[in-house]
């Protein structure tokens, strides 16, 4: 499966998540995103969107907003802690799409997961609590973030 895994702000390509994809047996694409301008990572990840075809997007925090944001896209949507009212401007998500988020997040409050999920009309299962806090990097994520690209649930 190809993955385009969009990294959150103030990190870098080649995190955990993204190596534990590839580990996994996937093929992942993992632009570097600038921090400073929202517009020009989205132009970023719009271009490999476009240019790879992946089967699944995975955003991490300002990643998921990148991955809200981004046109034309029909595949299937795995956020992870979307800061999605801080950066860009759309405020639903597809049916399908998956978002995996920590109650004790201290960065994007688990509030706002909730409220994606019912402004976009998905089922409660849509959301899945995890963690113990906003990296979603421990063991039990992983394999959690996994399941939602293979959809081995749902």
């Amino acid at each position: 499966m190809k993955i385009l895994f969009l990294h959150g702000w103030h990190s870098v390509p080649g995190g955990v998540k993204p190596v534990f994809l590839k580990e996994s047996g996937h093929t992942v694409l993992n632009p570097a995103l600038p921090d400073d301008d929202f517009d020009e990572a989205l132009r970023i990840a719009q271009d490999q969107f476009d240019r790879h075809h992946p089967d699944v997007v995975v955003g991490s925090s300002r990643g998921g907003a990148i991955a809200m944001n981004l046109r034309r896209v029909s595949v299937r949507l795995v956020l992870l802690c979307p800061a999605w009212r801080w950066f860009g401007s759309v405020q639903v998500v597809k049916r399908g799409t998956i978002i995996l988020h920590c109650r004790n997040d201290n960065v994007v409050p688990f509030y706002d997961s909730e409220e994606l999920v019912r402004t976009s009309g998905l089922p409660g299962d849509a959301l899945i609590e995890t963690g113990s806090d906003h990296r979603l990097a421990d063991p039990e994520s992983l394999q959690l973030m996994l399941k939602a690209c293979e959809r081995d649930f749902f």
